[in-house]
C-alpha cells in the first residue's frame, strides 16, 4: 500500500523516502530535508534520490503543501522569491538548533 506523501513528509519520526510521480507517472524517491512554515504556508524541502543528472550534489527542490478542493497537495515551487525565503527559514532554524 502506497503511503501518502504529506503524512510521510509531516511525520516527525518519517525516515523512509518519499515517493512522487512524475507526468510520465514515473516515481521519483526524496529524502526530506526539513518542513518550513512561512507566512502562513507550509513548504517541504525534498531532496531527490533518482536525479543526480538534473541537480547537483547540494541542491533540493521546495515544495508547498497546499489545500485544493479540500485536498491536501503537494506542488514545485518555482517562485524564487519564496524558494530563498523558505531556505532562510531553514537556515536560521539549523542556526537557532546550533546545527550551523
Amino acid at each position: 500500500m502506497n503511503k501518502n506523501p504529506i503524512d510521510m513528509i509531516l511525520d516527525e519520526n518519517n525516515s523512509e523516502p518519499i515517493v512522487l510521480y512524475n507526468e510520465q507517472n514515473e516515481p521519483i524517491r526524496f529524502d526530506q530535508i526539513a518542513v518550513v512554515p512561512l507566512k502562513g504556508e507550509t513548504y517541504a524541502i525534498l531532496k531527490p534520490l533518482d536525479m543526480s543528472d538534473i541537480l547537483a550534489e547540494d541542491e533540493a527542490l521546495v515544495f508547498a503543501i497546499a489545500v485544493e478542493d479540500g485536498e491536501e497537495l503537494l506542488a514545485i515551487v518555482d517562485d524564487d522569491d519564496i524558494i530563498d525565503a523558505v531556505f532562510e527559514v531553514y537556515y536560521a532554524m539549523l542556526a537557532e538548533a546550533g546545527i550551523i
